[in-house]
């Protein structure tokens, strides 16, 4: 089994749509990535049909529908996963409020732990999935909040007095649990002005964490195309010392003849641009 984590340098960024779209091209398209060798004699009726989980840990921003927090992006992952997985199943920690989870769950009396989300994690590798993909909040580095406070460190004056140095919380983020679940990383782009800065700082980050992150994805999010665009996706290309699997231009809901495009159509149409060879080494 194959277990990805969708990161992204911002949020907003695109992560549910590129997770999505992996999927799709996981499920349908997977012999897009193989050799030939790999692939000879297999039509496209023959080709395996493979199983795709996915797993949104942490969402706040979620409707009450019968009871229960629906998160949209977790909805959506429902839709193209392909192991029979409830929305809970995929989102088991979900809050209303569209604001950073750690803050939400302080506001309900509530803390996230790395335990909780690695519990949930486990429920879902029992799938036995052939592919996992787990999509972030936010960026790299989200808060779950304080764990513990760190003892009062005491400093002796030459008077022989005492003086307490400021208690500060020990933080558990998000990224602590792709260490400790060994995930392997994909990196969102977002393409916008300051993308150049905020990629390389997250890969660094993603790296100095002694994580492996594989390839990248240049993501157009707004529908207010970035001056500059292709020569900006020229120079990632050479900052960042991975593959870049797919490019996407922003995609309208309507087409050049005023024809409505569904959320499955644009999927089907970023999908075809996937290149899922680095992920299948």
């Amino acid at each position: 089994m194959k277990e990805f984590f969708i990161t992204a340098t911002d949020t907003d960024a695109g992560k549910t749509f590129v997770s999505c779209a992996l999927i799709k091209a996981l499920t349908q398209n997977f012999t897009k990535g193989f050799t030939k060798d790999i692939c000879e004699g297999l039509t496209e009726e023959k080709a395996p049909v493979q199983k795709v989980a996915a797993f949104k840990p942490i969402a706040a921003g979620c409707e009450l529908v019968n009871g229960q927090l629906i998160n949209e992006d977790a909805k959506l992952l429902s839709d193209f996963a392909n192991c029979g997985q409830s929305i809970t199943d995929i989102n088991p920690i979900a809050f209303a409020e569209p604001i950073a989870p750690h803050i939400a769950a302080k506001k309900q009396n509530k803390h996230i732990t790395l335990t909780e989300v690695s519990d949930h994690y486990q429920q879902v590798k029992s799938l036995n999935a052939d592919f996992t993909l787990v999509e972030g909040a936010g960026g790299w580095r989200l808060p779950l909040g304080h764990t513990s406070l760190l003892p009062a460190e005491m400093k002796a004056s030459f008077t022989g007095n005492s003086k307490a140095v400021s208690q500060k919380p020990s933080y558990h983020f998000l990224s602590d649990f792709v260490k400790l679940a060994d995930l392997t990383v994909i990196l969102i782009v977002n393409m916008k002005l300051g993308c150049l800065n905020h990629a390389l700082l997250t890969y660094e980050a993603i790296i100095a964490d002694g994580v492996n992150c594989v390839a990248w994805i240049a993501n157009s999010a707004s529908s207010e195309q970035m001056n500059n665009l292709a020569e900006n996706i020229a120079e990632l290309e050479q900052i960042l010392p991975i593959a870049k699997i797919a490019q996407f231009d922003f995609f309208a809901s309507i087409d050049e003849e005023g024809k409505e495009i569904t959320f499955d159509e644009k999927i089907n149409l970023a999908a075809q641009k996937i290149d899922l060879a680095p992920l299948l080494d």
